[in-house]
């Protein structure tokens, strides 16, 4: 058993949709979670760029005792993972577009995805989809300028709107019956997409999933935090403390700035 934290780090504060999950399903877990605003949004960024960001938050981590590392962005994980388990000895939990579930469910034969450039293009993304989405018709959409919308705190504006409605189009006239959120930011506009697509449309992202994985995995290397306690959760950034501090929705959750 052990209670050192769970480090959780994304390209921003979106891969806090994540922390929420996981706090949520392991509430006696301590975490620390980095917000790398100051270089978001990684999915434009090449191959090379990406893993050195996921490397500089990695050892960050590692730094302040952390047992085990979430990567909390779609875009890190197919672009950097292999390479964080091979090159560190602790356990890490990747995300990437749920797209597996939403073509083994879908009805109409048409599924959407909204996620990263990095995302789209990385070998991970096109080995899960050609294996699971071969005979499925998948409307790709690179969902550019939302995170820079969400990180700046333009998550209802009618900016952000217009934008969605602009990608989410070529979809809508796809009948997908499926929309896979690839970008932790994402979830943040479930409520606006819900508004925007028709009511048959079932919208996926993998909070709850990544959080089951990481209590499987804790559980698997003897690491869970068998204590009933209050937990303790930390959150740096390196952008703008308030933005964070609105999507937490919390009084009890401190944001810090962090120069790193």
């Amino acid at each position: 058993m052990s209670k050192q934290p769970i480090g959780i780090f994304d390209s921003g504060v979106g891969g806090t949709s994540i922390w929420k999950a996981i706090n949520t399903l392991l509430p006696n877990e301590d975490t620390i979670y980095l917000a790398d605003s100051a270089n978001a949004p990684y999915g434009p960024k090449g191959k090379e760029i990406i893993t050195n960001l996921s490397i500089k938050n990695t050892e960050l981590l590692i730094s302040k005792g952390c047992k085990l590392i979430v990567v909390a962005c779609n875009t890190a994980t197919t672009n950097s993972i292999d390479y964080l388990r091979d090159t560190y000895n602790i356990p890490f939990i990747g995300i990437e577009p749920a797209i597996k579930p939403a073509a083994l469910q879908t009805k109409n034969n048409a599924v959407g995805i909204l996620a990263t450039k990095g995302t789209l293009s990385s070998a991970l993304f096109s080995k899960t989809s050609g294996r699971f989405a071969s005979n499925v018709n998948v409307i790709e959409q690179v969902g550019e300028g939302i995170v820079e919308l969400i990180e700046n705190g333009k998550l209802q504006s009618e900016e952000m709107k217009t934008l969605l409605k602009t990608y989410l189009k070529p979809m809508i006239d796809a009948n997908i019956d499926y929309l896979v959120l690839g970008c932790t930011h994402y979830p943040y506009l479930i409520s606006l997409l819900t508004k925007l697509l028709p009511s048959h449309v079932k919208i996926i992202d993998s909070g709850e999933a990544v959080a089951r994985q990481t209590k499987a995995i804790l559980k698997k290397n003897d690491l869970l935090n068998g204590e009933s306690s209050n937990s303790k959760n930390q959150f740096y950034t390196n952008g703008d403390p308030e933005i964070m501090q609105s999507l937490l929705n919390s009084s009890s959750a401190v944001v810090e700035y962090l120069d790193f």
